[in-house]
């Protein structure tokens, strides 16, 4: 195997996990739309603050759920609506910690109070708890087809053979992620 094999396999993984992600990022980004605009249109009604979060995040996760489930990891096994929607829901709430201690470590604990260090806060906790999610729905929630049980999310690459025709790759969840650059024989 030549090391411009290796590198296009590589290559090809962090192409399709690249792609995931942003699929991954649309979706929340459209998720995180609905929240502010269910937010403040309950608000508007004269709903509390409390529940009007609690009711906009929960319509914005089923939208998240499902937006995920059938796009951003459509080609992951399906192992059950209910199931993935509990994992997906407790995960979120994991998420949702991560920020906040983000939030309460930059307020409470190094006496950042203003608006600004705690959006900046908010920005960076939601950073990191989105790299949490991501992770775990791939993980956890939208688990990797039976192709693909012998090998872990975490498992090394499978690497094309050395024939000189251009071979599918396939990433650590058995899943395709295209054609790897052909290897040439060494003379």
């Amino acid at each position: 195997m030549s090391i411009r094999g290796i590198t296009g396999t590589l290559r090809g993984w962090l192409r399709a996990i690249a792609r995931e992600f942003a699929k991954f990022g649309s979706v929340g980004a459209i998720a995180f739309v609905i929240t502010t605009l269910l937010f403040n249109l309950f608000r508007h009604l004269e709903i509390g603050p409390v529940t009007s979060i609690t009711v906009a995040t929960v319509i914005a996760t089923t939208f998240s759920y499902f937006a995920n489930r059938h796009w951003t990891f459509q080609h992951r096994e399906r192992s059950g609506l209910r199931r993935e929607y509990v994992l997906f829901f407790g995960l979120n709430g994991v998420g949702l910690v991560i920020t906040q201690l983000f939030i309460v470590a930059s307020h409470y604990g190094l006496g950042y109070n203003g608006k600004i260090a705690d959006n900046v806060a908010m920005v960076l906790g939601t950073g990191a708890a989105t790299v949490f999610r991501f992770w775990s729905y791939r993980r956890w929630v939208f688990v990797p087809g039976p192709s693909a049980t012998s090998q872990s999310a975490e498992a090394p690459l499978t690497l094309p053979s050395t024939d000189l025709a251009a071979q599918p790759v396939q990433g650590p969840s058995g899943a395709p992620l295209g054609y790897a650059a052909p290897i040439r024989p060494v003379r």
